[in-house]
């Protein structure tokens, strides 16, 4: 599970004699720890299902946060009082946080994928997952896809490029009918394109080029593709490949900044390379200084 979740912790001490703040909102908040470490109050909605139990969340702190976005739907915005023991615990957290201190956190849960269902649907094998019907591999190599993307924004660019693998697999081994054969490839396309960029961003523009190129087989006009082959291309000094491909994208998307910005770094880096070129040339071709003189004995 994958839970994008922005928050805001607003930490302040209950040890204050009397009443503290916190004790005032937990009287009319939901108890979901059962020992009201974690309470909550609802402030929007949200739709859908909850996440589930048996998903795995990433970059998550706090036991309470954990415990809180399970009990969250899509879209829904939340408050919790999170108790020390869930939160930050007796050492707090300096010197923002101090000791044994009670936080509030407000959460929006934007969107969550449950990757469970996807790990148990590839750890099949190929002819178990052929008795699934196409739209449950879609599916599963859209969460795939949209998974790498995720860690992708994470800059974990070797764990997105294994997620993309896994989807393209899954739609590389099955077949469909003819009729719906478009949408295996409409899907390829995209895991393609991110294989692509994910290769680039590794820095490795072989690899990244070849799956470009599997992209333009779907979709020769793809100004994605044709960028990021240009990319690679360049990469790897391969000039006038890269000037071929930039220059095909740039027909189809003419006034792309990205795609003209990497247009006039190609012309930049040619122009370099020419120079040396020229002056490596010069040097082997100039007249050699012997150190004599004409008549030295």
């Amino acid at each position: 599970m994958v839970g994008r979740a922005p928050t805001r912790g607003v930490p302040r001490g209950d040890g204050t004699p009397g009443q503290s703040p916190y004790q005032r909102l937990s009287q009319w908040m939901l108890d979901i720890s059962g020992d009201r470490g974690v309470l909550k109050d609802v402030v929007r909605e949200g739709a859908g299902e909850l996440v589930t139990p048996d998903a795995s969340v990433l970059d998550i702190t706090l036991w309470g946060m954990e415990l809180g976005l399970l009990s969250m739907r899509r879209g829904e915005v939340a408050r919790f009082l999170f108790k020390p023991t869930y939160a930050y615990g007796k050492l707090g957290c300096p010197p923002l946080i101090p000791p044994n201190t009670t936080v509030l956190f407000e959460i929006e849960l934007l969107d969550f994928l449950d990757s469970a269902e996807s790990d148990k649907f590839c750890a099949l094998s190929a002819v178990q997952q052929d008795q699934f019907p196409l739209e449950k591999v879609l599916k599963v190599a859209a969460t795939e896809r949209e998974f790498g993307n995720y860690l992708f924004r994470q800059n974990r660019f070797y764990d997105a490029k294994v997620r993309y693998k896994r989807a393209l697999l899954l739609l590389r081994r099955r077949s469909a009918p003819p009729e719906e054969q478009h949408l295996v490839e409409a899907a390829k396309l995209l895991v393609l394109l991110n294989l692509t960029f994910a290769y680039l961003k590794l820095e490795r523009p072989s690899a990244a080029l070849r799956y470009g190129e599997q992209a333009l087989i779907i979709d020769p006009k793809n100004a994605k593709a044709l960028f990021r082959c240009g990319q690679a291309c360049l990469l790897m000094t391969e000039y006038q490949k890269a000037r071929d491909f930039l220059v095909q994208a740039q027909k189809e998307q003419p006034f792309n900044h990205d795609i003209n910005n990497e247009l006039k770094k190609l012309a930049s880096y040619y122009k370099d390379y020419r120079d040396k070129e020229k002056e490596m040339c010069h040097r082997m071709f100039a007249p050699c200084d012997t150190g004599f003189t004409v008549g030295e004995n």
